[in-house]
């Protein structure tokens, strides 16, 4: 049997060597356009910024060394011109020699990956895009002769992640995003937070702002307004690289990737389809979606290797898990956010919470902002998004855990996670949701959202901050009138209303209060997330940033 792939990396170098671990016999070709056949694309904007220094390290194998552990014909600088499905062939050529040939399949897989999004904005041509080994190398020439400004067009992972390690090298960096926020994955709320710290680390944001010109060391924008950039990078985003399945009469799924079935088969029962350039199934909805993500390529990758080996296969649905760093902060999500759960008219509720990242009496807790949300009649828990300094990633991990083991949001308070001071408390942040969760769902707690403040006023309820006099001084929300959780029962006779929304610092006091409120006789709703979570709406950013 021989076996073609088309494209490696991720998802082409998984089915590669795991399909050779299966069958010592089969013949593996795998043809890959560009000259380096596996590396790790996610390391990429790290070689730009310094924190990895030696390019070899972003090599994981070469051609010889696949050839000497697996025995695969890998061929690079080799692009597939076209495929034949009926003769079961596809056409080559060589980028250095440009000699054509043809070869034959028994299967084959498609793993051509995404290109960046490349607009048609006037002098483009200026911007470096970042997606291959070849594209570092050229960002890292412009970087290594020391420009003093650069303008990345994009906000999203990729984006804030070659910003940050632009300003790591001395260069002055805007970002330049055309929606009202950066990291479109999260909800404003939390896309915040992370403008704030980009904003502090030294880096200009321009938000609702396109670009509409790049000259030479300038980038003009929709708003008149230009700016310096001796270096442009485009991180738009990425498109899958689809052309040699619609050539070949492969059906194009709703997204614009290709179809595929839950064995990663295209409409050509002989020709698989992983990566960038497949669609993925939605664990939520079963729709089709795109996930760029190389864990799910590589998982993929798996599928189809066992899938032509003969092996039972599980099919892999996606709820979409990411991490990103940012400065010092690590931004977390997986699952659905609540744009897109709006979009698509599904009932969802929200919780925020505001944890230490380990025991608070113990040296360095860092404080973080949690996010969860879960269908408000059965607790399923349809996504979660987590901002902090440290152990952001390992509650996202677990919440993602319990989404595809079925967990619903009150069960996370079941969860027997590991517990030492340095660690974590005694009540784990994902408990704490869990027990909130519970409070939500069975009607003990009412809770209010940082975006609702407005309209509970507006129906007539008075704004309590619960705070002590000292934090109310420091901050407050406007209109609120400040009466100690501590002074409630004496000073209950001092609101002018039965209709109260109270709100603390993070939420947890307000819980408080408001259930004393309740058997007060008032009807108290708790602001979720507090102070904190109102602290950090979009609005109140706008000061900071161009919008």
């Amino acid at each position: 049997m021989r076996v073609v792939i088309i494209g490696g990396v991720a998802g082409g170098m998984s089915a590669a060597t795991r399909l050779r671990r299966l069958d010592a016999k089969a013949e593996i070709i795998v043809i890959e356009k560009s000259g380096h056949v596996s590396y790790a694309n996610c390391g990429l904007p790290y070689y730009i910024g310094g924190v990895i220094q030696d390019e070899s390290s972003l090599l994981l194998q070469t051609p010889a060394s696949l050839h000497a552990r697996f025995k695969l014909d890998v061929r690079v600088s080799t692009e597939v011109t076209s495929i034949n499905p009926t003769n079961k062939t596809v056409s080559l050529r060589d980028l250095k020699t440009f000699e054509s040939t043809e070869l034959e399949y028994d299967k084959l897989i498609l793993s051509p990956g995404a290109a960046p999004v490349v607009p048609a904005i006037p002098g483009v041509e200026r911007a470096l895009t970042l997606r291959t080994v070849e594209d570092v190398e050229r960002i890292a020439d412009r970087v290594g002769a020391k420009p003093q400004s650069a303008v990345v067009i994009g906000g999203g992972f990729i984006g804030v992640e070659i910003a940050e390690n632009l300003m790591h090298r001395g260069i002055s960096t805007s970002i330049v995003e055309s929606t009202d926020q950066v990291l479109m994955q999260l909800d404003p709320e939390f896309a915040t937070l992370v403008a704030k710290e980009m904003l502090t680390q030294g880096v200009q944001i321009y938000l609702s702002t396109k670009v509409v010109e790049i000259q030479d060391g300038v980038v003009k924008l929709s708003t008149g307004d230009s700016v310096s950039a001796e270096l442009v990078i485009l991180a738009i985003g990425v498109r899958p690289e689809i052309e040699l399945a619609q050539a070949a009469g492969l059906t194009i799924g709703a997204r614009k990737g290709i179809q595929v079935d839950e064995f990663n088969r295209t409409s050509n029962r002989d020709i698989y389809a992983v990566g960038d350039a497949a669609e993925k199934t939605d664990a939520l909805d079963g729709s089709a979606t795109l996930v760029p993500l190389a864990n799910l390529a590589n998982r993929h990758g798996r599928v189809v290797a066992d899938h032509i080996a003969g092996r039972t296969v599980r099919p892999v649905k996606t709820i979409g898990t990411a991490i990103v760093k940012v400065f010092d902060l690590m931004i977390a999500t997986t699952g659905w956010n609540e744009k897109r759960l709006k979009a698509a008219g599904r009932a969802y509720q929200s919780i925020h919470t505001h944890p230490n990242s380990h025991a608070g009496y113990y040296p360095d807790a860092k404080q973080m902002t949690l996010k969860l949300i879960f269908d408000p009649t059965s607790g399923e828990i349809l996504g979660a998004q987590g901002v902090g300094i440290e152990g952001v990633d390992k509650r996202i991990d677990v919440i993602a855990t319990a989404m595809r083991g079925n967990i619903t949001g009150p069960e996370l308070a079941d969860l027997e996670l590991a517990y030492a001071p340095p660690f974590g408390s005694a009540k784990d942040p994902v408990n704490m949701l869990g027990y909130i969760a519970e409070n939500v769902i069975s009607g003990l707690l009412k809770t209010a959202q940082w975006n609702e403040i407005e309209d509970f006023t507006a129906r007539g309820f008075e704004l309590i901050d619960v705070r002590s006099a000292g934090e109310f001084a420091f901050g407050a929300i406007p209109g609120a009138i400040n009466i100690s959780v501590d002074e409630i029962r004496e000073r209950q006779s001092e609101f002018t209303s039965k209709n109260l929304l109270v709100y603390c610092q993070v939420g947890q006091r307000g819980h408080t209060a408001s259930l004393l409120l309740k058997e007060l006789g008032f009807n108290a709703v708790n602001l979720d997330g507090g102070y904190l979570t109102w602290s950090n709406s979009p609005e109140l950013l706008n000061s900071l940033v161009t919008v």
